[in-house]
């Protein structure tokens, strides 16, 4: 009778089987350290992106609440005193005042005349009311300071704004004019570019009045800006467009050299503005 023998195993063999199982637990093991790895990356990059909307809604509900706000307190306004001041001039100058004396006439477009100065009036101080108190004492500095103070309060972003060459106020018109056009700036970055920090600063030569928007977010070049301001749509570009030809400036959109932060710079001939 024959009888199998079973191999036998020498240390080199042991070794070996040892090895492979050794290193074949090993790739398991980084194959399952990988999956996870990613699974919690992956996991974190949805939390903080839901975190980072979160945050941009909160941002842009504040804002969209304070113009809701400004526009009720504007309407109230109008509807309650001027609307009556208008009514009581169409009582003075209705169709039977053909049909009056001369005298009655006469005095009836004169009071009609006095209720449409003081209409006049109410309304003008409602468009001054329009400016921000701060910007209207203080000047442009101390208005963008206050905007970013309470960007900061929302705890959703880091903002800080410095000026370096603002010794002379600017006229209440020219400031007010690139207030609006800052705002409106800052409020796109706000909304649009998921950023986690934003710094204005503001500087002078003897030509050019700049101011600089820096943030970490999502940003547009120089093309496509004028590509956006150029198509149907993209109002808000339009706008600001239309504010800066009014100022005589120009504005540059720019990413800086790192690939890391946006730039976007307003320059305003000193002339216009000084």
């Amino acid at each position: 009778m024959f009888f199998l023998q079973a191999p036998v195993l020498n240390d080199t063999t042991y070794v070996i089987y040892f090895g492979t199982f050794g290193m074949l637990l090993l790739a398991v093991a980084l194959i399952v350290f990988v999956v996870f790895h990613q699974r919690k990356v992956i996991y974190y990059q949805l939390k903080m992106r839901t975190m980072q909307e979160e945050h941009q809604q909160m941002i842009l509900l504040a804002t969209l609440n304070s113009q809701e706000e400004e526009r009720q307190r504007l309407a109230a306004d109008l509807h309650d005193d001027a609307g009556p001041l208008l009514a009581t001039v169409r009582l003075y100058l209705n169709e039977n005042l053909v049909n009056q004396n001369k005298a009655t006439q006469l005095q009836s477009i004169y009071n009609a005349r006095q209720i449409v100065d003081d209409t006049i009036q109410l309304i003008r101080n409602i468009s001054h009311s329009l400016i921000p108190p701060t910007l209207k004492n203080f000047g442009l500095e101390s208005a963008m300071t206050d905007i970013i103070r309470k960007i900061n309060a929302t705890g959703a972003i880091t903002a800080s704004c410095r000026f370096h060459e603002y010794k002379k106020r600017l006229k209440l018109e020219q400031e007010l004019s690139v207030f609006r056009l800052m705002q409106e700036l800052v409020n796109n970055v706000l909304k649009h570019s998921s950023s986690r920090f934003l710094h204005v600063t503001q500087n002078k030569t003897d030509d050019l009045f700049y101011v600089r928007i820096h943030h970490d977010g999502e940003g547009l070049t120089q093309s496509e800006y004028e590509k956006m301001r150029d198509t149907p749509g993209g109002l808000g570009l339009k706008n600001i467009h239309s504010r800066i030809m009014l100022l005589n400036g120009r504005i540059f959109f720019e990413k800086d050299s790192t690939n890391t932060y946006y730039k976007i710079t307003l320059e305003l001939p000193v002339d216009s503005v000084m």
